[in-house]
């Protein structure tokens, strides 16, 4: 009985499942290296958004070295 058992067992665990994982995560690496194009344009998006928050910051930096020089070395 245990032969029974034994022997398609060694099958599956030398060909089956190597073959079967190498398929599997081949498969899964190729499509994540792939950007779509809803992807690169959200990257995009959030791009600009992020130049457009660094340009306010700025700004308000330059604002706040104006009307108070001594800000940035305030304790909080």
């Amino acid at each position: 009985m245990s032969d029974i058992v034994f022997v398609p067992m060694v099958l599956f665990m030398v060909i089956v499942a190597p073959i079967w994982l190498f398929l599997h995560y081949g498969a899964r690496n190729s499509a994540n290296r792939r950007i779509s194009g809803k992807d690169e344009a959200l990257m995009e998006d959030l791009h600009s958004s992020a130049r457009r928050l660094e340009e306010r910051i700025h700004t308000l930096e330059r604002i706040l070295d104006a009307d108070s020089p001594e800000w940035r070395n305030r304790n909080s």
